[in-house]
């Protein structure tokens, strides 16, 4: 019997010549079944960006590890960041869940960055306008609500990953890079056969990378989700780190 099987990979990396990277990636179980991914944006770059997604990220981890949903999530963490910094930072800020509870991926961003999706087959961007939090009165998330099933795969990324080749006249193809035809599963095979959540994330970033010349001009951060299947019998949860230094 075929069971659901959640991949998630992040594959992250400073700004050239940065000490810190102002992006802040954070997993937290979700209360009622599931986990949720919370990927922050801070306003510029290093140490201030650090301490801006720092705060975004631990406020959107308590509320979610409280069982508040994800869109309250995202607004209560806005009117924290606009309180607390006046209204004069911004961040962006993106919680990709997998809820057991509805058996869906949720998606809510607060990001100028779209988020690159694969379902059945289709691909396509979720991309309708929304403002980062921080600094507008009436601030709310783009949410979307996909069921789980295998094949979907979600790819969130930051602007270090949108903007990549700018500076020499370069375009970022994040589809074409992520390849998420070449990572689909056929039925049955388990989905760590073929393209796995992080050879995706790091293709990205490497391709983000190759167009600024190892020099990244913004932090840059990929977030892959994606659902395939296993035939385990017992049901082991397993993260792995790595952590250059």
């Amino acid at each position: 019997m075929n069971h659901l099987d959640i991949q998630i990979a992040v594959a992250k990396v400073a700004k050239y010549a940065s000490s810190e990277s102002g992006d802040t990636v954070e997993v937290v179980e979700r209360p009622h079944g599931g986990i949720s991914i919370v990927v922050s944006d801070g306003q510029r770059s290093g140490r201030s960006a650090k301490a801006i997604s720092n705060i975004v990220a631990r406020k959107a981890m308590s509320l979610i590890a409280e069982g508040v949903r994800d869109g309250a999530v995202a607004r209560a963490t806005h009117d924290y960041l606009r309180t607390h910094r006046g209204g004069k930072v911004s961040a962006e800020l993106v919680i990709a869940s997998v809820d057991l509870v509805t058996e869906t991926l949720v998606l809510s961003r607060n990001s100028r960055c779209p988020v690159l999706v694969q379902n059945g087959g289709d691909t396509a961007w979720l991309d309708e306008d929304c403002d980062a939090i921080g600094i507008y009165r009436n601030t709310k998330p783009n949410i979307v609500e996909l069921p789980l099933s295998p094949g979907l795969t979600a790819v969130v990324f930051t602007d270090g990953i949108w903007s990549a080749g700018h500076r020499s006249g370069g375009a970022m193809d994040v589809a074409g890079a992520a390849n998420l035809d070449e990572g689909s599963p056929a039925e049955g095979e388990e989905s760590a056969e073929k393209g796995g959540a992080q050879e995706i994330a790091d293709r990205v970033l490497e391709a983000a990378l190759a167009l600024d010349q190892g020099r990244p001009g913004d932090d840059s951060t990929v977030l892959v989700v994606k659902v395939g299947t296993h035939q385990r019998e017992q049901k082991i949860r397993r993260m792995e780190i790595s952590l250059p230094i």
